[in-house]
């Protein structure tokens, strides 16, 4: 049988490569194979085209168009390259993966006559900061002091999750791209997001990659994206940008994890207090400045060194394989999905690419883990 070859158009190569985020003549140089395909010197099969897609991250259907298609970020990005006008593609496909999880559970729940959350949107900007405050801590049934009840921040973050998904909320954790462990998600392009629209599964999805006490903020942050209603990526509390939302539930996040009344009550050093708080020093520097507790020379000198110290990347621990699939599947999305499968509304296959589980591991997950 005679092998098959397609005529691709060079841009279409460049595009590609591009997109992947590599540099075209550096990757080029390691693929002898696709160069020649570039320069026309030698056209791929079927098979050979799928190997160069599957390599990019990009869909073949979109390496068969006559020019590369416009691609947007489907959520406004802020911070990082992402909120630049280019997305980071791993952070790109991870929202794309969590929308699809987002279309399937608000369907599901329609279906089934489910109650929606009942807060999403319910609220705007322009509700006083503290009032807010006081508005998360009774959607979610927290006293004033909470954070400081823990005495690690993974443990905070951990009922932090619990109390959101008691509210109907599906929080995600994953580092990489799915289960791909060559496709990092960078702290740098995307600490996590809130998918929120017109939809009854309100979805908020935090970077696994990133410290505890750096959760803990991002939590806060979309979780007021949620209740103001608007979908959003987030990649950290210590850039500048001019977006009133943004801002908004910055304000929000800090007053709720540091409140005014318990920093100035509880002051010693910025490093005891983000202990006390379980949140970033960063975090407790911009407060204690804010509310006059530390002077502006003050805070100049923790920043220059907080910066010159650099970002710390969070070192894997290797976890075990179950409790790092609940993360990653989400506990109450995981409990949907099970009772769908349950009742006979959706079949196997179609649980398994929801959930990025297969066969046994799918139902040891099922039976064991949620």
């Amino acid at each position: 049988m005679a092998r098959e070859y397609v005529t691709i158009p060079k841009e279409m190569y460049l595009w590609a490569i591009e997109r992947a985020g590599y540099n075209v003549g550096e990757f080029l140089q390691t693929h002898p194979d696709i160069a020649m395909y570039v320069e026309d010197e030698k056209k791929p099969t079927i098979k050979q085209l799928e190997g160069f897609a599957s390599s990019v991250h990009v869909p073949m259907a979109y390496l068969l168009l006559p020019s590369p298609p416009v691609e947007t970020s489907p959520i406004p990005m802020f911070r990082g390259k992402a909120g630049s006008g280019k997305f980071d593609l791993n952070v790109y496909q991870t929202v794309l993966d969590v929308q699809g999880r987002q279309e399937w559970l608000s369907d599901y729940l329609a279906e089934n006559e489910l109650d929606p959350c009942p807060f999403v949107g319910k609220y705007d900007i322009n509700t006083p900061i503290q009032d807010m405050v006081v508005i998360i801590r009774q959607h979610l049934n927290l006293e004033i002091d909470w954070m400081m009840s823990f005495n690690t921040p993974e443990k905070a973050v951990n009922s932090l999750v619990e109390r959101m998904e008691e509210v109907g909320i599906c929080v995600f954790f994953n580092g990489i791209v799915g289960n791909n462990t060559h496709r990092a998600l960078d702290v740098e392009e995307c600490r996590g997001f809130a998918l929120v629209g017109e939809t009854n599964a309100p979805m908020i999805f935090v970077n696994n990659s990133d410290s505890k006490n750096a959760q803990m903020f991002t939590l806060a942050h979309e979780f007021t994206h949620v209740l103001v209603g608007a979908s959003a990526g987030y990649a950290g509390f210590d850039g500048e940008y001019h977006d009133q939302i943004e801002t908004y539930c910055d304000k929000v996040a800090a007053e709720f994890l540091v409140p005014s009344v318990l920093l100035k009550e509880n002051w010693t050093t910025i490093e005891e207090c983000a202990k006390k708080f379980n949140v970033s020093t960063l975090v407790i520097a911009r407060r204690a400045h804010d509310l006059d507790i530390i002077s502006d020379r003050e805070y100049r000198e923790f920043y220059l060194r907080y910066r010159a110290i650099g970002k710390v990347k969070k070192k894997s621990s290797g976890g075990a394989f179950y409790p790092t699939a609940v993360k990653r599947v989400g506990r109450l999305f995981a409990i949907h999905v099970y009772n769908a499968v349950r009742s006979e509304q959706i079949s196997y296959t179609e649980a398994y690419r929801l959930t990025g589980l297969y066969g046994k591991t799918f139902d040891k997950f099922m039976t064991t883990s949620i």
